[in-house]
C-alpha cells in the first residue's frame, strides 16, 4: 500500500471511531487519497460541493445544528484559502470543524510548483489548534502517530471548554490513488473498540452563587448554552428575560420581546437600571441593549471558555463558567413593570405591522408565527435577524440559528443547507437578496447528494437594505452606487438555473401557502428599501409613545 493511501485510510477510520458522522468534500487532485477513503467509508455521510466556500459554510451549518465536529476537506492552493471566511465564522461562533487541507510535499514548496502556496497555519488564530501532519512514510510507529493525532484533533475541535475549528495540513506524495497492494510494515487496524485515545469529560464547574435580588435581568445572545436551565432560574427569581431570537430564550411569560424599543425609551431605561445582569452568549443586535448593559450595577458573563468571553461593551464585572440564580422573595413590581411596558410596545408594534402590507418586519413576524413546531429557522446576519429581533413574538417549538460570530452575509445559503441536513424536521431560512446572490452556488447539488427539506425565503429590496437605516443614507449622491448597490437580478432565473422550485409572494397573506412543500425551494418577497426605512422609523416612534404612556 502506498503511504498516501495508508494515511488517508487510517485517519478516516480513526475520526469515525471518535464519532465523526458527516464530511464535506470539495474535490481536487492532491486530496484524492482522502476522497477515495471517504467514498469507501459507509459509516459517514459524504457531502460533495464544487465550490470550496460553499462547502465550508455547508460544514458550518452541519456542525452548528448537530453540535458535533464535521470534517471539511479540500485540495492544495487557493482551495484551502477559500475556507478561511468559514473558519473565521466557526472560530467566533464556537462551531466544531475539522479542516483537512491536502498539500504538496516539502520538496515542491517555494519552487513555483502548481497549486502550491504556504498553508502552514494559514488560518492564524482562527484555528484552535494546528498540526502539520508530515509526509507519510512506511515505517513502524506511523499508525500510532496518525491515530493519536486524529483523536487529539477531534477532541480539540469539540472542546470541551470551547469548541472551534482545528486545522490539519496533510502533505501527500504521489502516487495518490491505491496501487492494489494491501501490505504495510505494521498493522493498520485501530483499537478493538472505540478510539485510540479515550478522553474524559471534566466535571461541571462550580457555579458562582449570586445574592438574591428581584432587580435582575437575564440577557441571552447568540451561542448561549444551557439556556432552558437559566430561563427557568430567571423565572423563579422574578427576572425578565431579554433574548435575541437566535439566543433560544424568547419563550414563556418572562420573555420581553420588545426590549429594543423599551431600552430606546429614556424614561424606561433610566427607571429600570438593574442590580445585576447575567449574560449568556454574545448579544449584539440591539444598540440600546448594549448601551444599557453599561449601566448595570453588576454584569456577569457566563462563558464556558474563560480564555474567550464575550464583552463588547467592556462592562463585565465578573466572568464565570456557571452561575446560580437564587429564588428571591418579595413583590413582583420589577417584573410587572417590564411586562406592562412590553405589552404596550407589543400592541403598538403589531398594530402598525398589521397595516404595513408586505413589509420586511411583518414578514419576519408572520414567518415565525406560521412555522410548525419542531421547525428550524436560519436567519441572515444583516436585516433579517434584526427584523426578527424587533418584530418576533415569543414562541416555543422553534430552533433559530444565525452566523453571528463574524456576522458576515457570506455563505448563508450553504449554512442553511448544512443546518437543514442536520435537522430532524422542516427547515426554513430568512435571508436578504444580497446574501442569496453572494452564495447562490449553495443551490448547486449533484444528483447523488443528500438533499435537505429547506425553504429559502428571500427578501428582495434590490440592494443592501440595512444601509438605508444607517447614517450613510444621508449621503444622497453616492448612496445608491456604493451602499444601496442595486443589482436588478431576477431571482426566479437564479433558482431556475439549478432547477430549484420558485414562488413569488406578491401579498403577505400568500405567505403560508407559499411555504408549503418539500425539498429545497425558494420563496421571494419583494419590498422597497425607502418604504422599509420609513416603517422602521414609524415603529420606533409608535413604540416609544406607547412605552411612555405605560410608565407615566
Amino acid at each position: 500500500m502506498n503511504p498516501a493511501t495508508a494515511l488517508a485510510t487510517v485517519l478516516v477510520d480513526e475520526l469515525v471511531r471518535c464519532g465523526l458522522t458527516d464530511v464535506v468534500l470539495a474535490p481536487g487532485s492532491r486530496s484524492a487519497p482522502l476522497a477515495l477513503a471517504l467514498h469507501a467509508e459507509s459509516r459517514v455521510r459524504l457531502h460533495v460541493r464544487v465550490d470550496e466556500r460553499s462547502a465550508s459554510y455547508l460544514a458550518v451549518g452541519l456542525a452548528r445544528r448537530s453540535e458535533r465536529p464535521v470534517a471539511l476537506i479540500c485540495s492544495s492552493g487557493t482551495a484551502a484559502a477559500n475556507f478561511h471566511p468559514a473558519v473565521v465564522e466557526a472560530s467566533e461562533s464556537g462551531v466544531p470543524l475539522l479542516v483537512l487541507t491536502a498539500d504538496r510535499p516539502p520538496e515542491l514548496r517555494g519552487t513555483g510548483a502548481n497549486q502550491t502556496i504556504d498553508q502552514i497555519k494559514m488560518y492564524g488564530p482562527a484555528a484552535r489548534w494546528f498540526a502539520e501532519v508530515g509526509v507519510p512514510e512506511e515505517r513502524p510507529g506511523q499508525v500510532a502517530y496518525w491515530r493519536s493525532l486524529a483523536c487529539r484533533a477531534y477532541q480539540r475541535a469539540q472542546g470541551p471548554a470551547g469548541a472551534g475549528p482545528v486545522h490539519l495540513n496533510l502533505a501527500f506524495r504521489e502516487p495518490l490513488i491505491p496501487d492494489g497492494d494491501t501490505k504495510w510494515c505494521e498493522p493498520l487496524d485501530g483499537a478493538e473498540s472505540g478510539p485510540w485515545v479515550r478522553t474524559r469529560v471534566a466535571p461541571p464547574p462550580v457555579a458562582l452563587h449570586l445574592p438574591p435580588t428581584r432587580r435582575g435581568v437575564l440577557v441571552v445572545g447568540d451561542g448561549a448554552v444551557n439556556v432552558r436551565r437559566y430561563v427557568a432560574a430567571a423565572g423563579m427569581a422574578g427576572w425578565p428575560v431579554l433574548s435575541e431570537p437566535n439566543g433560544g430564550g424568547r419563550y414563556g411569560d418572562h420573555a420581553i420581546s420588545t426590549y429594543h424599543y423599551l431600552l430606546s425609551t429614556p424614561e424606561f431605561a433610566d427607571a429600570h437600571e438593574p442590580d445585576v445582569v447575567v449574560t449568556l452568549g454574545r448579544p449584539g443586535l440591539s444598540r440600546p441593549l448594549l448601551s444599557w448593559l453599561r449601566r448595570a450595577g453588576e454584569h456577569i458573563v457566563v462563558a464556558a471558555d474563560l480564555d474567550r468571553w464575550p464583552d463588547p461593551t467592556r462592562s463585565a464585572t465578573q466572568v464565570a463558567q456557571a452561575v446560580e440564580i437564587p429564588v428571591a422573595s418579595g413583590d413582583d413590581s420589577w417584573l410587572h413593570a417590564w411586562r406592562q411596558a412590553d405589552a404596550a410596545a407589543r400592541t403598538a408594534v403589531d398594530e402598525l405591522l398589521d397595516m404595513s402590507g408586505t413589509s420586511e418586519p411583518r414578514l419576519a413576524r408572520d414567518l415565525v408565527d406560521a412555522l410548525p413546531n419542531g421547525a428550524l429557522l436560519i436567519a441572515g446576519s444583516s436585516m433579517p435577524i434584526r427584523d426578527l429581533d424587533q418584530a418576533m413574538r415569543p414562541r416555543r417549538g422553534l430552533r433559530l440559528l444565525a452566523n453571528r460570530g463574524a456576522s458576515g452575509i457570506d455563505g448563508v445559503v450553504s449554512t442553511a443547507m448544512g443546518a437543514a441536513l442536520a435537522h430532524n424536521g422542516p427547515s426554513y431560512a430568512l435571508i436578504g437578496d444580497l446574501s442569496f446572490l453572494h452564495d447562490q452556488n449553495g443551490l448547486i447539488l449533484g444528483p447523488r447528494e443528500p438533499r435537505p427539506d429547506l425553504c429559502l425565503v428571500v427578501v428582495n429590496n434590490d440592494g443592501g437594505g440595512i444601509f438605508s437605516l444607517l447614517p450613510q443614507a444621508a449621503v444622497r449622491d453616492p448612496f445608491e452606487r456604493v451602499f444601496g448597490t442595486p443589482h436588478g437580478v431576477d431571482l426566479g432565473y437564479v433558482a431556475a438555473s439549478t432547477g430549484t422550485p420558485y414562488t413569488l409572494v406578491e401579498e403577505i397573506t400568500e405567505l403560508p401557502k407559499a411555504l408549503r412543500g418539500e425539498g429545497t425551494r425558494v420563496v421571494e418577497v419583494r419590498t422597497d428599501r425607502e418604504a422599509n426605512a420609513e416603517l422602521h422609523a414609524r415603529l420606533r416612534d409608535a413604540a416609544l409613545e406607547a412605552v411612555r404612556a405605560a410608565v407615566a
